[in-house]
Order: C-alpha cells, then sequence, then structure tokens
C-alpha cells in the first residue's frame, strides 16, 4: 500500500511527496482507514512504528476540510519533550494545509505561560499537551472546549505510570461526549484497558506491538561489579568509534558517577535528567541532534518517544526493572532498518532482571569478557540469584496477641 492509495486531501498529501513519505508503516496502514471512517480506536504500538502519523494524519485531513477557529482536537502526551516532537511533526505534515497547532508544555518562562495561554484563547485547532500544563490553564483561564472533535492520548501506558490517570479523567469531563477518541499504547496492560473502557466508545482495536527488538540491532553484555561500570563506560567510548551514543542510567546519581568518569578520560558528553531547566534540556537535546557533542548520559526521560536520527550506540548503564522498557531504551538505536549496538552492563544483584529481559526477547545475548585491568567479574548465575535469600531482609514478628489462626509450615 502507498499513502496515495489512502485518499487524503490534495494538500496532504503534498506535505507528504514534500517529504518522501511513499509507503506507511504497519501502524500506519491498519489504524488510519479507521480513524477517518471515525472509529474510536484503541492501538498497541512500539516507539519507532511511525504511531504519530498513524493519528495526525487522518485528524489532519479532517480539520483541513472545513476551517473552525476553535480548539478542534487535543493530543495529550506524557513528557515536554514528546509534545514538542509531535508539534513538529504535525508542522511538517501540515506545511501545505494550514492547520494551526500550539505545545502546550510546563517548564519555560512567563513569556512562555503567556504565548502558550493567549493560542488557547484565540482557538488554536490542534492543542498538543502535556496533562498537568493543561489542566493549570483550564482551572485559571476561561478556555472554550465546546468543539472539541478529536481526543488523542500517546504513550498511555507511560501517562499511567507517571500517575496521570487523575488529570486525564479530569480533562476528559472537561470535553464535549461527542467526539472521536484515539488511544496509543505501547503496551497493554489491565490498567490501559481499564481506561479504554471508560473513554472510549466501542474501539476498533489495531495491535502491532513488536516484543522484541529490531533485528539490525546487536545487542551485546559485560557482567560488572558497580565500581568497575563507569571505567568500563569510557573504556567503550574509547576504544569503539561511534558517532551518537546514548548512555542510560536509571538513576541521577549515576549520571553524576558517568560524567565524572568520561571528563576524566577526555570524552565529550552532557547530561539529561528531571533536574535539568526546560530550556536548559531543550539546548542539550538540540546540541545532541546537531552531533555538537557524542555522548548523552540520560535517565528514561529520552527512553521512550523521542524520535533522535542515527543512534549508532545505546548503553544500559543500570538494567530497567521492566523488561519491556529494556527494548524501549535500545529501540533508540537501530531505527528504520538501519545498524544498531547496545551493550548493557549487569551487575551481580540485577542478573535476573537480564534474565527476564531474554526471556521476554527470547534471544541469549552474547556476554563479553571485561577488558585487561579491571579486575575479575561477576558470573552470570541468574537462577541462583533468584533463589538467595537476602540477608538484610527482617524476619516478619508476629503479634502474640493475635486470635486468629497461626501459619501453618510444612516441615521437612
Amino acid at each position: 500500500m502507498t499513502f496515495k492509495e489512502l485518499n487524503f486531501h490534495q494538500d496532504i498529501q503534498e506535505g507528504l511527496d514534500a517529504m518522501y513519505f511513499e509507503k506507511p508503516t504497519p501502524v500506519q496502514e491498519l489504524a488510519i482507514p479507521v480513524i477517518m471512517e471515525g472509529r474510536d480506536i484503541i492501538a498497541c504500538a512500539q516507539t519507532g512504528t511511525g504511531k504519530t502519523a498513524a493519528f495526525l494524519l487522518p485528524i489532519l485531513n479532517e480539520l483541513h476540510k472545513v476551517k473552525k477557529k476553535k480548539i478542534r482536537a487535543i493530543i495529550i502526551a506524557p513528557t515536554r519533550e514528546l509534545a514538542q516532537q509531535i508539534d513538529q511533526q504535525f508542522d511538517g505534515f501540515s506545511y501545505f494545509a494550514h492547520v494551526s497547532s500550539q505545545a502546550v508544555y510546563g517548564g519555560g518562562d512567563g513569556n512562555t505561560w503567556t504565548a502558550q495561554s493567549e493560542a488557547l484563547k484565540k482557538g488554536t485547532e490542534v492543542i498538543i499537551a502535556t496533562p498537568g500544563r493543561l489542566l493549570s490553564f483550564l482551572s485559571l483561564a476561561n478556555i472554550d472546549l465546546s468543539g472539541v472533535e478529536y481526543l488523542i492520548l500517546d504513550e498511555a501506558d507511560r501517562m499511567l505510570d507517571m500517575g496521570f490517570n487523575h488529570d486525564i479523567m479530569r480533562i476528559v469531563d472537561k470535553l464535549p461526549k461527542q467526539r472521536q477518541t484515539l488511544l496509543f499504547s505501547a503496551t497493554m496492560p489491565s490498567k490501559i484497558v481499564k481506561l479504554a473502557q471508560s473513554i472510549l466508545q466501542n474501539p476498533a482495536r489495531v495491535n502491532v506491538a513488536i516484543s522484541k527488538p529490531a533485528e539490525t540491532i546487536c545487542q551485546e553484555a559485560y557482567l560488572a561489579y558497580d565500581k568497575q561500570k563507569a571505567p568500563l563506560v569510557a573504556h567503550i567510548l574509547k576504544k569503539m568509534d561511534f558517532d551518537s551514543v546514548i548512555v542510560f542510567s536509571s538513576t541521577k546519581k549515576n549520571i553524576s558517577v558517568i560524567q565524572r568518569e568520561l571528563k576524566k578520560h577526555g570524552i565529550p558528553s552532557k547530561a539529561m535528567s528531571s533536574d535539568l531547566e526546560q530550556k536548559e534540556r531543550e539546548e542539550v537535546m538540540g546540541q545532541f541532534k546537531a552531533k555538537k557533542f557524542t555522548t548523552l548520559v540520560a535517565t528514561d526521560i529520552v527512553s521512550r518517544g523521542i524520535d533522535i536520527k542515527g543512534i549508532s550506540l545505546v548503553i544500559n548503564y543500570d538494567i530497567p526493572s521492566d523488561a519491556e522498557d529494556y527494548i524501549h531504551r535500545i529501540g533508540r538505536t537501530g531505527r528504520n532498518a538501519s545498524e544498531g549496538h547496545a551493550i548493557t552492563l549487569i551487575n551481580d544483584r540485577d542478573q535476573i532482571l537480564f534474565f527476564n529481559i531474554e526471556a521476554l526477547i527470547d534471544k541469549a545475548i552474547d556476554k563479553l569478557p571485561l577488558p585487561d585491568g579491571l579486575g575479575e567479574a561477576p558470573v552470570y548465575e541468574p537462577e541462583k540469584k533468584r533463589n538467595k535469600p537476602n540477608p538484610n531482609r527482617k524476619k516478619k514478628k508476629f503479634n502474640s496477641n493475635y486470635k486468629g489462626s497461626k501459619p501453618k509450615y510444612n516441615k521437612k
């Protein structure tokens, strides 16, 4: 199938041609016709599958047919970075269609608030917002949402993980009952199904989730104690020639450790975490995309939904507790059938987490020997780690005044 077969308005198709979009991805091919029919949809599709265009293009196509100076579509995303990215993509697709959009997110100065507020009051047709910021505007300003025809939730599972369920429902309560609702999620846990049941009407289901990383990604791992990790990262970056690298850390504390080690070895890098102000985060991301420095050390703030082209290596300094987050992280490399590289560092405590990852992707990942000079590595024994008792765990004490039945133990 080609995009021309989807029968978009001529102005939309002209924008696609200008960007050399010829064939839709699987999620686009499945979702776009259903959305153009006017049906609600719940779509399960991972980052990097083209889901943003899957909801932007059909919505843009409909909004372009009839012009109204009202807020007609609200797109909710979990982070300001993703909201900005969606807004940028919308600008590209609407270049010849002239449908207005405004990204609404926190972290800016007073001028940012004023600009966003004015756009909402004037009736910008498409609002792309983070939940908290949108609620702030709705509570402080007289904003007309009576013309909203479309509600899109992107990365819905991520939003619920971040505790936005209540905020989402407050926003939904302020919208017209007659609207088209589109829910996109990388995973489909029970809480997403429950949310869908409460806000969607007879939705179509699209599922193109990929439970395995792209075959073009070379996956490797090192067994390393915590004190060996930072020197190992420096060794990898000095020995191998990578144009663009993301080092993922689960904690902000470890980001500082990595940064100090890279600086000691003269490796140019910058950090990205929630500690940075919005302006600083935008500056760091802009410089990284422009190849002003080679290595970005980041928390999971950039693991999902952010489109950074040409990432040649992803290093998992810490193993994510959720196996599916591993797929999101290494999905930053090897995009669009290009070759990629992913290296994970496994300490003695987190072996069972990596074992779960291998089980999810149905693949044993090669464990490489530590370079000379770093000392002896842990042995990969995840099954022993699973059954090993925790010496720090406190034994439970039972209340002697408890009158119920006592717990039973099997004597051996």
